[in-house]
């Protein structure tokens, strides 16, 4: 099987829809179908920050409904399923306005939306392991060790939040550890989470979150020919928002 490997999308989705169009995928039945048989692959977060995450997600829901999803949730799908259970979660780092577009909707719509997501997000695997176990989708990384152990919530932390060292930056997001550095695993592991001007590979590891909710780019990983397809955000660009490493 061939793959495209999305990077976060954060309702950034009029740049989703051109980047599908340059990995040659079609909408013709509603959903993104490949001529060639392609599967898209999604690192997670694919709501809040941006301007279009209820059209995301709606997309996403069809894609489910056709047993055809690949999603690896990410820190900002759980903060939204913890909202979506009515559970008391602080309205910020982007989810604000993910709510700001609930809001707009009728109650039923709402309702109906929450329900959706609930069972869409009840559904998700915490990561997926897919070509024979060479290759790995985890939204913020994964250790060797952790691939194909059992579930823990360790290894549930560090899928969804990175290696977070406990300290925090001076925006209020975690300061985490370079946990690719040290990766010594056989198998490919493709993530996103922390935004990088380009996409970033380091030890048999690629982070394709190009901050296109910050002003980067929306980018997508061929595997297994290992090409990057980009499309420019549309949104404005922010610098600090994305991290360089040594």
């Amino acid at each position: 099987m061939k793959y495209d490997i999305v990077g976060d999308i954060h309702g950034c989705y009029e740049e989703f829809l051109s980047l599908i169009q340059k990995l040659g995928y079609s909408m013709v039945t509603g959903i993104p179908l490949h001529s060639e048989g392609r599967k898209l692959v999604f690192v997670g977060d694919a709501m809040d920050r941006g301007p279009d995450s209820l059209k995301m997600m709606n997309l996403l829901f069809k894609i489910q409904n056709e047993d055809t999803l690949l999603y690896s949730p990410g820190n900002h799908c759980n903060k939204l399923y913890r909202f979506a259970k009515g559970n008391q979660v602080q309205p910020t780092h982007g989810l604000e306005t993910t709510i700001a577009e609930l809001d707009a909707l009728s109650n039923v719509e709402r309702k109906r939306f929450l329900t959706n997501y609930r069972q869409f997000y009840e559904a998700l695997p915490l990561y997926h392991i897919l070509n024979d176990g060479n290759l790995v989708i985890a939204h913020a990384g994964i250790r060797e060790e952790m691939i194909g152990a059992p579930y823990s919530e360790k290894i549930r932390v560090f899928v969804l939040y990175g290696d977070i060292t406990g300290k925090k930056l001076p925006d209020g997001r975690p300061l985490r550890r370079d946990w690719a550095k040290y990766y010594k695993g056989k198998s490919f592991v493709v993530y996103g989470h922390t935004p990088v001007k380009e996409a970033r590979f380091v030890n048999n590891t690629a982070n394709v979150d190009t901050g296109c909710v910050f002003g980067g780019n929306l980018t997508a990983l061929r595997f297994p020919e290992m090409e990057i397809i980009s499309t420019p955000s549309l949104q404005p660009f922010i610098p600090e928002k994305f991290t360089s490493f040594d």
